[in-house]
């Protein structure tokens, strides 16, 4: 990946080259491919999604993570965040050589 992404959404501004996705907005926090994982959870049957990022190959509690929750709504309004977090679990897979993880 050679172009840099960057998104706003709400209060957070995101940014993606590659290698390293960073969250500026509240406490800013940066994330390496080869040691980070995303998760996406939803819809539910009220369109609810959950988006967590955290540190570590897998959830783990000692990892530290950031979870964001979205309406169906909002989500709708976060242009480019789905293509965003599919490029970094893209990212995430080439680095580890696993094949693709569900978002």
């Amino acid at each position: 990946m050679n172009d840099e992404i960057m998104i706003t959404v709400g209060n957070r501004f995101y940014s993606f080259d590659g290698r390293i996705l960073e969250i500026f907005g509240g406490d800013p926090v940066r994330y390496h491919v080869g040691h980070m994982y995303v998760r996406v959870t939803g819809p539910d049957r009220k369109g609810k999604r959950v988006v967590e990022i955290g540190h570590g190959r897998r959830p783990d509690p000692r990892g530290g993570c950031d979870v964001w929750r979205y309406t169906a709504e909002e989500w709708e309004q976060a242009q480019g965040l789905a293509a965003l977090l599919e490029a970094v679990q893209a990212a995430i897979d080439s680095a580890s050589g696993s094949g693709p993880m569900p978002l």
